[in-house]
């Protein structure tokens, strides 16, 4: 295990919301530490519960439908109950957050420059002359070529590429102890899509940026973690070091999620179709009795239908969420059912 201090810890996060048909809880019961210089990757379908997680970190979610209990403590203030104005202070300077797509967090009306302008300002007591040459210093860290010409341009002009890259420019201007990263490379090709990832990873080299990488594609947890947490329905079903997690799966859902994934080279014949997980993630107004995934696992016994499984610890730190992990092999260890 990591022996350094970690710089957020989560403790039982809970999120719920209340809607038209009662309180609905999104996050349930969350615990997870985050350390500097390193990514941690949180994967699971869509509706899983991901970017509840993260909006929760940053409180970013309505206040007016939203509840939270547990803690989230970051430099001894837990940010679930910190007001407004601490929260202001931490967001963009201390944490800071990149979003799916740039286009719906980059203000079109104003130039790049204007808005890099904008957190430093806020943030650093640095002068006029001072925060424009930090901004193209930064725009020439995240690989933009001429960032001069650049910073008077708006968004519209910007290639994808090139606004996520702004995104990440401003996320780090103001050198945050952790970067949120909420699917940074969905609305990319495959070539952007790994020059960000070679940007981000290079990143937390120099700075010692702790990550939390949020994503469904298991292909860029692979490039880019070091720990892995899995959910599913609100909950964690596994944790543990990206090696084993592509290695040595243990809950049958991860096993399932990484079967799903295409094989370069794989001996599959033309026509098969890949491996897919059967039925649908459960609504979280109707979620089964006992274990949460047990309607789509082809392991599932009485005892998943009858009650919920823990989260167990190893002694390695390692986590699952099942009442029949499976090994090293990714056979059953117990009670294995065709």
């Amino acid at each position: 295990m990591n022996d350094r201090s970690p710089c957020l810890r989560v403790r039982h996060l809970c999120t719920s919301f209340r809607t038209d048909r009662g309180p609905v809880t999104a996050v349930d019961d969350i615990t997870f530490d985050v350390y500097p210089g390193e990514t941690l990757g949180i994967v699971g379908e869509s509706g899983c519960g991901k970017t509840v997680t993260s909006k929760s970190i940053m409180r970013l979610l309505p206040d007016h439908i939203t509840r939270y209990s547990g803690e989230a403590d970051f430099r001894g203030t837990n940010l679930l109950t910190a007001d407004e104005s601490k929260m202001r202070r931490v967001r963009g300077d201390s944490i800071a957050m990149i979003f799916q797509e740039p286009m719906t967090s980059l203000n079109p009306v104003f130039t790049v420059g204007w808005q890099l302008d904008e957190a430093l300002k806020y943030h650093t007591s640095l002068n006029k002359r001072q925060r424009r040459e930090r901004s193209v210093e930064m725009l020439r860290l995240v690989d933009i070529p001429n960032p001069e010409k650049r910073i008077r341009e708006y968004p519209h002009q910007l290639s994808g590429g090139m606004r996520q890259r702004v995104m990440i420019a401003i996320a780090l201007c103001c050198e945050p102890e952790i970067l949120i990263a909420d699917e940074p490379t969905t609305a990319l090709d495959v070539t952007i899509q790994a020059q960000i990832l070679d940007l981000m990873n290079g990143l937390k080299s120099k700075l010692n940026t702790a990550i939390i990488l949020i994503t469904h594609d298991l292909g860029v947890i692979a490039q880019t973690a070091d720990r892995v947490m899995v959910m599913y329905a609100g909950r964690v079903i596994e944790s543990a070091s990206v090696h084993d997690i592509f290695h040595r799966p243990q809950h049958p859902y991860t096993k399932a999620l990484l079967d799903s994934i295409p094989k370069a080279g794989g001996t599959e014949k033309q026509g098969d179709r890949l491996p897919a997980i059967r039925g649908m993630v459960p609504s979280l107004f109707e979620l089964p009795k006992g274990c949460r995934f047990q309607e789509r696992c082809d392991y599932a016994e009485q005892r998943c239908i009858d009650l919920e499984p823990e989260l167990v610890t190893g002694d390695d730190g390692r986590q699952v969420r099942c009442h029949f992990p499976l090994d090293a092999n990714a056979k059953l260890t117990v009670g294995a059912t065709s």
